[in-house]
């Protein structure tokens, strides 16, 4: 009597399987589709990624909070533009076949943002992105200051959108003007100014001393609430915009 029962459960599992197979794959398909959108920022200099008190760190953590699904933060160290391109396709691909499809290209919906060194890294993943067939939401550059090699004032095609806040004084300081590659397929925001020597912003208390004094107006940027409100307020804005079709 136990033999039949047990032939009869698997019987039914199977028949299940196959009349209703996506009751199989529910787990499958609801972590394949949870990720609608992709921001990722760069910290500048030797910055940790996970140091709050730096204000790409506090944008990120803000919005992981405010959009608990649907949308992945990170934050990472200007110097890892690969392991985020790594993950940025990872993400991506929602059928898990290992290469991407034009769709899943066509449909991706990325950020990047970051600070110093950290925006150049963002227009570095932007172009390496643009190399796949990868298109770029927008991009945020605050005081950005390019390594050996790099160009961070050329925004590559495949970005819809580009903004750049800049500061002129002071030992480090930001790229004054981002262009498009491709005006016909990138908007430029602006090119947005920053005087900290007429209007300082008091750091004290959050950055350290080295911070404060070997590069201020820098610093300042990088801590000026008034800068970020604006970045975090065109990040969530671009989050409710539907991906671009190349």
């Amino acid at each position: 009597m136990f033999r039949p029962h047990i032939s009869f459960l698997l019987s039914l599992c199977l028949l299940c399987m196959v009349l209703a197979p996506e009751a199989w794959l529910v787990r499958a398909n609801v972590d394949s589709t949870s990720t609608s959108a992709i921001v990722i920022g760069f910290v500048g200099g030797f910055v940790s990624p996970d140091d709050q008190v730096h204000s790409e760190v506090e944008l990120a953590t803000r919005l992981r909070h405010d959009y608990p699904s649907g949308v992945y933060v990170k934050v990472f160290n200007n110097r890892h533009t690969e392991e985020a391109y790594q993950k940025i396709l990872e993400l991506l691909d929602t059928s898990h076949g290992g290469k991407l499809t034009d769709d899943e290209k066509r449909n991706a919906r990325i950020i990047l943002y970051g600070h110093s060194w950290g925006g150049s890294a963002a227009i570095k993943l932007a172009r390496r992105l643009g190399a796949a067939g990868i298109p770029v939401l927008l991009t945020v550059q605050v005081d950005s200051v390019a390594k050996f090699h790099e160009d961070d004032s050329i925004i590559p095609e495949n970005v819809a959108q580009a903004v750049n806040f800049f500061q002129p004084d002071g030992r480090l300081h930001g790229c004054p003007k981002i262009v498009a590659a491709n005006p016909s397929r990138t908007r430029l925001l602006g090119n947005f100014r920053f005087d900290y020597e007429a209007s300082p912003v008091d750091c004290y208390g959050k950055y350290p001393w080295w911070d404060r004094y070997l590069s201020k107006p820098h610093t300042e940027i990088e801590c000026d609430p008034q800068v970020w409100n604006r970045v975090e307020s065109l990040i969530r804005s671009s989050l409710s915009t539907p991906s671009r079709v190349p």
